[in-house]
């Protein structure tokens, strides 16, 4: 999969270099693939990792940057989608030029860009979305999905790799690491870079669910906050990024537990609980993630999965405006100091998890759809059926083997827009 990578299959240099990387192909990875490289880890394998990413980063941002050159000229110039396009291309020239890593040294070299750029990239997700806010009427609404969703699935790509490639690196300076060395017993020993190999969905589910109820809890002042029940197979784990799956199930639960607390605000009832259905099947495990906070309001409907927000576009361009930089992980939603008394034995900090925050009742309209490219990231799916007066049900399915692989858009592919 990451065998040492070609260095002399570039087309001929007479066109641009943007074009030069666009006639490249895409190489896709699964979550298999990237837990059996990195179990076997060795100095030359760490290196054609560092030169997998050296040359794939470079080709997965020319083929967006071509994305957005395709757009019409009044939609480019939006100054927040255009500000996103000036950071790609200058990290695209950035890495085009970084040369063959054939030591240790250039791959720390090479790591300090990466960890540069990830932190310079942190502004792209709010400023997306403000951009496609702000041209909702210069474009089809669902063209502009589209451009959306490819490129929030790219760059969940460059950050996979990225990171992955970041974490091995650690991986092999750390001391346990090397042959004679006492057996692993630090808290992490389940990664395999930011592969967690067991990933519970009953306790990601109980520990999201509390980070959710205390946020709230502080947010509202209100101690009327849902319980959280979770039943089936309590026993399914599976291979996953944990990162992705704790925005996934945290943003449901928000939305639920929101839901449940403002319908029953004021009631001496209980409030009833948020139900949730671990179901294993042998390629699949799929959450039911039920409530009773009286359903999607039928204007909200069909701009459930949409980055356009219809009515509510104002108000969620208003919030988009606080929030300067965004991961897009769900520990956005506390702050560092309360993220130290999770359970640390499945819980794994990300180098990117305590740059940046925001207050969990500032909605901005992208918690469904994002966390839809998540799901749909690794094969998986996200569905969301309403119940108007009574609640929602949230389907997540995972693949459960770790072997599809990561479905990203290979080729810049909007031309009719």
């Amino acid at each position: 999969m990451l065998a040492s990578f070609p260095t002399n299959d570039l087309p001929s240099p007479q066109v641009t270099p943007l074009s030069r990387w666009v006639e490249r192909k895409i190489r896709p990875i699964s979550l298999r693939q990237l837990t059996f490289f990195g179990r076997t880890l060795t100095e030359s394998r760490l290196l054609s990792s560092a030169n997998y990413v050296r040359m794939e980063l470079p080709t997965r941002l020319a083929h967006r940057l071509r994305d957005i050159q395709k757009l019409p000229y009044v939609v480019v110039a939006n100054p927040h989608l255009s500000l996103v396009y000036e950071l790609y291309y200058k990290a695209f020239e950035r890495f085009r030029r970084v040369p063959e890593i054939k030591n240790l040294d250039d791959n720390d070299k090479f790591c300090d860009i990466l960890r540069k750029t990830l932190k310079e990239h942190l502004v792209v997700i709010p400023k997306l979305a403000m951009g496609v806010l702000e041209c909702r009427d210069l474009l089809p609404a669902e063209a502009m999905d589209q451009f959306m969703n490819t490129l929030l699935r790219a760059r969940i790509s460059r950050r996979v790799i990225a990171e992955q490639h970041l974490a091995l690196t650690e991986t092999f300076n750390s001391p346990w690491h090397f042959p004679g060395s006492q057996d692993r017993t630090d808290l992490n020993a389940d990664f395999v870079g930011e592969v967690f190999l067991k990933c519970n969905a009953k306790e990601v589910i109980e520990r999201c669910g509390k980070l959710v109820q205390d946020s709230i809890r502080q947010a509202s002042g209100s101690d009327k906050i849902p319980e959280i029940s979770v039943q089936g197979h309590l026993d399914a784990t599976f291979p996953y990024m944990l990162s992705h799956l704790e925005y996934i199930i945290g943003e449901l639960l928000r939305n639920s537990i929101q839901a449940v607390s403002e319908k029953y605000h004021g009631s001496p009832e209980k409030p009833p609980p948020i139900d949730v259905l671990i179901c294993e099947a042998p390629q699949h495990v799929i959450m039911r993630i039920s409530d009773q906070g009286g359903g999607v309001p039928r204007e909200i409907l069909p701009y459930l999965w949409s980055f356009d927000k219809g009515p509510h576009s104002k108000a969620r361009m208003q919030n988009l405006e606080q929030v300067p930089a965004m991961a897009a992980t769900m520990q956005e939603l506390t702050v560092p100091r309360e993220r130290k008394s999770v359970d640390k034995e499945t819980f794994r900090e990300g180098s990117l998890d305590s740059l940046t925050s925001r207050p969990p009742n500032l909605r901005l309209g992208m918690g469904l759809p994002m966390s839809r490219v998540y799901a749909e990231y690794w094969a998986g799916s996200l569905e969301l059926h309403s119940l108007e007066g009574y609640g929602v049900d949230a389907f997540l399915q995972i693949s459960k083997l770790g072997n599809k692989n990561e479905q990203v858009t290979a080729r810049a592919s909007i031309d009719a827009v």
